[in-house]
């Protein structure tokens, strides 16, 4: 006997559905040809800890480099333990690509004197952008301890850099409030300190349901701040890990997101389309809200990325020989 499909009916389901409804009755979403003069991205790599994930990487960077972000970052480890892997990242996409690397920089396990060397090193190389952040402990959950005589806060490191070179300087925000802020409030004067240390922007840590960010940014503005505010985006590779990782950051999985990616643990192909559907959904309310920069954690895969690149109006730029990558090493 045939079934009847399951749907869901869940209230956060319904009302998303009904939100997403309003806002695009409220204005036409712009045609995707004017996008490509308007939309700009920049995507986030990690350092490769083994000959397998060297590859990977830079394979990542040669396919991702053609659509033109308007800079890469490259991440430390928690404790700062990638912090090598991270200068030798940075040093090749300086070197061997046109891309504009921005470098990672944490308060974890140095003091002043020893993080100050590394802005300056930076600077000598022709590094120009860093993104300036407190960090995390080395010791999954374990409460951030810093440097008796390191920076103790990312507002004093953004504070630091800026007395060291005319660095741009991108730090972090929190829609959905850092873990370990004591309130809301704390949280986004936290955000102004950075801010009025001397940073250019910020770039959130991933969400996925649109108006966590709309209403962050709401609070932002009314808060008096005028800086650039990028949503962060994470396309979704795997489901559970994904899940696992939320917890410790405390970003919201939706539920009808779960239900998205129920059963779809043996079936790559699938959840890769479902991945790529959130997250150009998701691209889109923001696009319909005036958003037009995306800040994208690639966890150094390209095809989830460029798809929902593409789906933004940005085409390849092959011809400028953006990245010109040995895949090999």
């Amino acid at each position: 006997m045939k079934q009847n499909p399951v749907v869901n009916n869940s209230p956060e389901l319904q009302d998303s559905i009904h939100e997403t409804k309003r806002r695009l009755a409220q204005r036409p979403f712009p045609d995707f040809i004017s996008l490509r003069q308007h939309v700009s991205v920049s995507f986030e790599f990690f350092p490769p800890t083994s000959i397998e994930l060297e590859n990977k990487l830079w394979s990542c960077v040669a396919q991702l480099a053609p659509l033109r972000p308007r800079f890469v970052s490259v991440t430390y480890g928690a404790g700062g333990s990638t912090r090598q892997r991270t200068h030798a990242t940075v040093d090749k996409i300086l070197a061997e690509t046109s891309l504009i690397p921005a470098a990672h920089l944490t308060c974890v396990g140095a003091p002043r004197d020893e993080v100050d060397k590394v802005v300056r090193r930076y600077w000598d190389i022709g590094v120009r952008h860093l993104v300036a952040l407190r960090g995390d402990s080395a010791d999954p959950g374990r409460a951030f301890i810093s440097h008796p005589q390191g920076y103790q806060t990312a507002a004093q490191l953004v504070a630091g850099i800026r007395k060291i070179a005319d660095f741009e300087v991108t730090v972090a925000a929190y829609p959905e409030i850092h873990p370990d802020a004591e309130s809301q409030q704390a949280d986004l004067d936290n955000l102004k300190r950075k801010l009025d240390a001397g940073a250019n922007r910020a770039i959130t840590q991933y969400f996925f349901n649109a108006d966590d960010f709309l209403r962050f940014l709401d609070r932002v503005r009314a808060a008096g701040i005028s800086a650039p505010i990028i949503p962060g985006i994470l396309p979704v590779t795997n489901f559970a890990r994904i899940v696992k990782f939320s917890e410790k950051c405390g970003a919201t999985i939706p539920v009808w997101m779960r239900d998205l990616f129920a059963g779809l643990d043996d079936a790559p192909d699938m959840r890769q389309l479902i991945a790529a559907t959130v997250a150009i959904e998701q691209c889109r309310l923001l696009l319909e809200q005036g958003i037009n920069e995306f800040h994208f954690y690639t966890l150094n895969r390209s095809e989830l990325t460029r798809a929902i690149c593409h789906a933004l109006g940005l085409r390849e730029y092959r011809e400028d020989s953006l990245c010109e990558l040995n895949v090999s090493g």
